[in-house]
């Protein structure tokens, strides 16, 4: 039986694969990755690799096997149609007859677009027959302390989320959720709604990084089409300009507040705060 990662290289699945390395042995964990050389790393610590693409089902036909317990990490790449890709691996983990299929979803309150697809991913997962476990990830702090520089430059944190609040967590917490369930039991056909333990808004959001730095560091509402038009000028993609800011929608909707503590329960500890997140990405 092994414990099977997909999207093994990406920035989530890299914190999984590394915590499952400190609970079981490096021979039981596969990473499915599309580049090989990208989990060259993974290989020399002994962990198996599977080559593999969402976009290619025929390359998911040996991935699995019967009993294995597998993490489907949700793709990244919204136009190329999120749930038939999830499919594919569904479809394999079915035929294969794993033991259990966890995947990381959105919280069953976002209304946004960015939902839709998990939404449908999980309706698909249901009506496999597959044990499943629904993990339904918060908004990270990665989504905003990885890209200060701009926040830095202009002096301002630019959002269309109004005083709403965010439950965010880190990357690291999340991936402790997925390695509680992917090793330990009692798991099968649970859904958690996973969210960091202190909500926050903007204006903290803002005053902290005005702490941490010394600037003084404003908060700037703006509706949803301005932000769209902000980034789609930064040079995001138009369509996926607006799901972000459809997102701030939400958020502004109270949405992304995710009160029920299971992330802290799961990982066994308290959730990373953002102010640490914040300290960690300024000396980065």
């Amino acid at each position: 039986m092994s414990i099977v990662v997909t999207g093994a290289t990406g920035h989530l699945g890299r914190h999984v694969v590394e915590q499952l390395l400190d609970k079981v042995p490096a021979d039981r964990i596969t990473a499915v990755v599309r580049d090989e050389a990208k989990a060259a790393d993974l290989a020399a610590r002994g962990v198996k690799l599977a080559v593999a693409d969402y976009n290619a089902p025929e390359t998911f036909g040996s991935v699995f096997a019967p009993g294995d317990r597998v993490l489907l990490i949700s793709g990244n790449e919204f136009d190329k149609g999120r749930p038939a890709q999830h499919q594919v691996v569904i479809d394999a983990a079915k035929a294969a007859g794993v033991a259990l299929l966890a995947y990381t979803s959105a919280p069953g309150s976002l209304s946004a677009a960015l939902a839709d697809d998990h939404r449908v991913t999980e309706q698909a997962l249901l009506a496999s027959g597959l044990p499943y476990t629904l993990l339904r990830n918060g908004w990270y702090h990665e989504n905003y302390t990885e890209n200060l520089a701009p926040v830095l430059e202009h002096d301002a944190v630019v959002a269309a989320a109004g005083q709403g609040r965010v439950s965010s967590a880190s990357r690291a917490d999340y991936a402790a959720a997925a390695v509680a369930v992917l090793t330990g039991e009692g798991h099968e056909n649970k859904t958690y709604e996973l969210g960091g333990d202190e909500a926050w808004s903007f204006a903290e959001y803002a005053a902290e990084l005005s702490r941490q730095t010394g600037k003084e560091i404003a908060y700037n509402a703006v509706s949803p089409e301005v932000l769209t038009g902000i980034l789609t000028g930064a040079g995001l993609p138009g369509p996926f300009a607006a799901i972000l800011a459809g997102v701030d929608a939400s958020i502004e909707k109270g949405e992304l507040v995710v009160s029920g503590g299971d992330l802290s329960r799961l990982a066994g500890r308290p959730t990373t705060p953002l102010a640490e997140a914040i300290t960690a990405a300024l000396k980065g």
